[in-house]
């Protein structure tokens, strides 16, 4: 799914999660929204969302697993060292996503 750039991450998450069962979602503290929360324990999902500094009641979030994430984020990381994707140079959403497919598939065989 791919939004505008000024767009919040968390308007896209509800979506993304409607045909899953994940048994945990990994998020930064982006997507620490009591809304999204209840929404995800609803469903049986762990939240592993650290809770914002400024909540006011402070949740529980299990650090060992949240460790898994830097996967993620070192994932991205890669796939900005091309210029492409970095910049965002395609207009069209669909060779956009052709290009982070042809750069995933690449970093992949290396």
């Amino acid at each position: 799914m791919l939004t505008a750039g000024q767009d919040h991450d968390l308007a896209c998450a509800e979506p993304l999660l409607e045909n899953t069962n994940p048994g945990a979602v990994i998020a930064d503290k982006a997507y620490d929204a009591d809304a999204f929360i209840d929404k995800l324990t609803k469903q049986g999902t762990t939240p592993v969302i650290p809770p914002k500094a400024n909540r006011k009641d402070q949740r529980e979030c299990d650090f060992a697993l949240y460790c898994e994430r830097n996967l993620i984020e070192r994932f991205f990381n890669k796939i900005k060292h091309f210029r492409g994707i970095a910049t965002r140079y395609d207009q069209l959403a669909r060779n956009y996503l052709a290009a982070v497919q042809l750069v995933a598939a690449v970093i992949l065989l290396n």
